[in-house]
């Protein structure tokens, strides 16, 4: 899995197409499986957006949802609708996180890095909310705002409906997974940028997370290695140094930055690990609650539930939740 994934996003990947009944923008519920066990969206999801999308190009992206890899994990392009996913625990406890999957920001990982840590966070009484949210790349105005102002109207929308959606707005955090770790980590540094203009009442909330979990995430584009893609898709070609110093997370670290949770591999080779240990220095100079969990194996791109069962890496859900609830 490790090897498609690094595979694609230097540009060269098999994938198998699939045909939704519906393109996003035509349908409410345009149910794509993956392994045949999920679909997205789930049954109970909403939109982030009243009408069109901030920054939307004419004509909107088409849909092009794609099963890839071994695992046949299930990867979004094309988002021209964003959404959030919404799976409720057997016994929910107040807690709630907003899953953020990567793909180097060409692609959404929705399953292995969405639905997947859903299936592992529910089982302890976490209520997950699954972001599906746009590609700078795909035309949007202000590309490089495009995956923020998701991210934040997400966790607006949550706490504004947290009554509904049964959880704590005090209790709410986040996963962000490679870019989408990047993303969340924005999200921990950034979440009072003012990207977008307020569209309603949903907008006086709050968009910072109570806790930030970043899975091998992207956090300094200056260090990250001439593997990573993320910076040449979030920005483009664009060199302003005020945007590329808003979106070097780890030089925004303050005494303010909510908690941080990691964990990351050491033979990572698409995002190196350094990325990390650069986030426990910048937390520990700015006394942020930092715990970090370093794996001697794992590669890239492991999700939730694709590291090998011997693996103690494999009980990284467990101990996030553990993590959570001392919050």
């Amino acid at each position: 899995m490790q090897i498609d994934r690094r595979t694609l996003i230097g540009g060269a990947a098999a994938s198998l197409a699939l045909v939704p009944a519906a393109r996003a923008q035509d349908a409410s519920m345009p149910y794509v499986l993956g392994t045949g066990t999920a679909s997205w969206p789930p049954r109970e999801h909403f939109k982030l957006w009243p009408g069109s999308p901030p920054g939307a190009p004419s004509p909107l992206p088409a849909n092009n949802f794609t099963v890839n890899g071994s695992f046949k994990e299930l990867w979004l392009r094309g988002v021209s609708e964003p959404m959030v996913g919404v799976y409720r625990p057997a016994k929910p406890d107040g807690r709630a996180v907003l899953s953020i999957p990567g793909g180097g920001y060409g692609f959404v990982s929705v399953e292995n890095e969405g639905v997947d840590v859903a299936k592992a966070l529910t089982q302890h009484g976490i209520t997950v909310f699954v972001l599906a949210y746009r590609l700078p790349g795909e035309g949007w105005a202000n590309r490089a705002d495009v995956p923020l102002q998701d991210a934040q109207r997400a966790m607006r929308l949550i706490r504004a409906q947290a009554g509904k959606f049964g959880v704590d707005p005090a209790k709410l955090g986040i996963c962000g997974f490679s870019a989408g770790g990047h993303l969340g980590a924005s999200l921990a540094v950034g979440h009072a940028d003012r990207v977008y203009a307020p569209v309603d009442a949903a907008d006086r909330q709050s968009a910072r997370p109570d806790f930030a979990g970043l899975v091998y995430p992207v956090v300094s584009f200056s260090t990250a290695g001439l593997n990573s893609r993320s910076a040449g898709m979030l920005l483009g070609n664009n060199q302003d140094p005020a945007l590329l110093a808003r979106y070097e997370t780890s030089d925004r670290i303050t005494a303010e930055t909510p908690p941080i949770f990691l964990v990351h591999a050491v033979d990572d080779g698409t995002v190196p690990v350094a990325q990390s240990l650069l986030t426990i220095e910048k937390c520990r100079a700015a006394n942020v609650p930092v715990e970090a969990h370093i794996l001697e194996k794992g590669g890239h791109g492991f999700g939730a539930l694709h590291l090998p069962a011997d693996s103690p890496g494999r009980l990284w859900t467990d101990i996030f939740a553990r993590w959570t609830a001392r919050r």
